[in-house]
């Protein structure tokens, strides 16, 4: 139903020695140990890629964004939540290391409003265009124009099937219907399309378009496979799991079945590139990674199952999933992700759902033999 989702089990922090040198931890080497760029500043990663680190409210902390010499300028890679916060981090950026760059266009990975957020604002204030997979951008541009006083009636219908409880059925209720126009600026009315395959110059680098989906409807990485080097975005995350939720655009789809594909065909990419995620720090062992996520994925779906002996609603299995107990503020992020996993039991034939009331009863399918 959001953007991120709660931590899974399967977090953990960094575990290794001093500031500066590389460390390891759970298969994954960190080239840059714990060292992270400061507010307005930018850190080499990698020749002619350069790390920025924007604020963010709320766990996540931080988004990190990318600047690749392109010719006389800079291309950049995801812009921030359009908040002062993030807008006052970047205009230290334009007044410090990037004093008199040109921007010459500006990439994003994916319609989430931490990446997209301030595409807008910088492409408007710079004159050039945004690149963006058609997916992604559409969904944007849905989203930011679709506001209203209330949420519509299959907001409440999703909620209620996921088996929330009156209280807060009413309080989601009483919520305006426009927190991602809130934090976005207006969606540029075109677009230089990223597409599947496409091999994109930048600077001296060819970056090849990997797109991926479950997190998000087309989510583009960009890999250059010459220079070992791939940006991620919210594909590929170190320490923590990306939300994959089900969506209320698509209450039938099967985003964890996407999500998993999607595993699978980054499997094909080299295992040795250097991954710049846009949370936590750039890492090595890509494929150690992609299996950890598969993997724990799968773990979980195999422990709901365990659980679907009796029927169960989305809510009742929150434990099984997250491991600790879901807050307010991540409940609706928790809900979705709940109704991904049993989605994904449903299309796989080990799960059957009953509506009683509209409200969504879970149980193993050959409990229900």
């Amino acid at each position: 139903m959001a953007e991120k989702g709660a931590p899974a089990p399967d977090i953990s922090l960094v575990e290794g020695e001093g500031e500066e040198g590389p460390t390891t931890h759970r298969g994954l080497t960190y080239p840059l140990g714990k060292r992270v760029p400061g507010e307005g500043e930018l850190i080499a990663i990698a020749p002619g890629v350069h790390w920025a680190r924007l604020p963010m409210p709320g766990a996540l902390n931080h988004i990190n964004v990318w600047a690749l010499d392109d010719g006389d300028g800079v291309a950049l890679v995801d812009t921030g939540l359009d908040i002062p916060l993030v807008r006052a981090a970047w205009e230290k950026l334009f007044e410090g290391p990037l004093a008199g760059k040109r921007v010459t266009r500006v990439f994003v990975t994916h319609m989430h409003p931490d990446h997209v957020g301030l595409a807008g604002w910088l492409t408007e204030r710079f004159g050039v265009r945004l690149w963006m997979t058609r997916g992604e951008w559409l969904f944007a541009r849905m989203l930011t124009l679709d506001t209203r006083d209330a949420p519509p009636p299959e907001d409440i219908a999703y909620r209620r099937a996921a088996g929330w409880d009156a209280a807060r059925i009413a309080e989601a209720e009483t919520k305006p219907w426009r927190f991602f126009a809130s934090v976005v600026s207006p969606i540029p009315v075109s677009i230089v399309r990223l597409q599947d395959g496409d091999e994109i110059p930048i600077g001296g680098r060819t970056w090849r378009v990997v797109t991926g989906n479950g997190h998000s409807p087309e989510h583009a990485c960009l890999v250059d496979l010459e220079g070992g080097t791939m940006i991620a975005g919210d594909q590929v995350l170190p320490r923590i799991t990306s939300n994959v939720s089900l969506s209320l655009s698509e209450p039938e789809g099967d985003p964890l079945g996407d999500w998993l594909a999607s595993i699978d065909k980054l499997l094909g990419l080299p295992a040795d590139l250097l991954v710049l995620p846009a949370h936590g720090e750039p890492f090595t062992g890509l494929h150690a990674r992609l299996e950890a996520l598969r993997d724990g994925h799968r773990g979980r779906l195999t422990a709901m199952t365990r659980r679907l002996n009796e029927p169960k609603r989305a809510v009742d299995l929150f434990g099984v999933l997250f491991g600790r107990a879901i807050d307010d503020e991540v409940y609706g992020l928790a809900t979705g992700e709940a109704m991904a996993h049993l989605r994904r039991l449903e299309v796989e034939g080990a799960a059957v759902r009953e509506d009683k009331d509209g409200v969504f009863w879970y149980r193993a399918a050959e409990a229900s033999a």
